[in-house]
């Protein structure tokens, strides 16, 4: 059966998934981990593995994070939308920002509800 969400992904995401489960394939192979040991140690089935260095969207992110760890390359994860890296919604964080600001006038006694 045809994988639903494949079809339904942008064509820049599909790449970046076919790419991510390309370079998870190569650290593997670069660090001699057979495919068998790399399922038994993510805790997944060789089917998903094998589904996660195709570059599967339909594998949780989970498991690729977890992949990723047995590979000691978790550090990027925590990266992806960091918001020091979001230089956009920094942009956008700024145009918002008073372009002065004012000190609130200060109130009378009365307003204090004193005498």
């Amino acid at each position: 059966m045809k994988n639903p969400v494949r079809g339904t992904l942008p064509l820049p995401v599909r790449r970046l998934l076919r790419k991510l489960g390309s370079d998870i394939r190569d650290a593997r192979l670069r660090r001699r981990i057979r495919a068998t040991t790399m399922a038994e140690r993510a805790l997944i089935s060789r089917t998903t593995l094998h589904k996660i260095e195709r570059g599967d969207p339909g594998v949780s992110m989970g498991n690729y994070a977890t992949v990723l760890f047995v590979l000691g390359m978790e550090d990027g994860v925590a990266e992806l939308a960091d918001r020091s890296r979001d230089g956009l919604g920094l942009d956008l964080l700024e145009e918002r920002l008073p372009q002065r600001v004012r000190n609130p006038a200060p109130r009378s006694r009365r307003d204090r509800g004193g005498d």
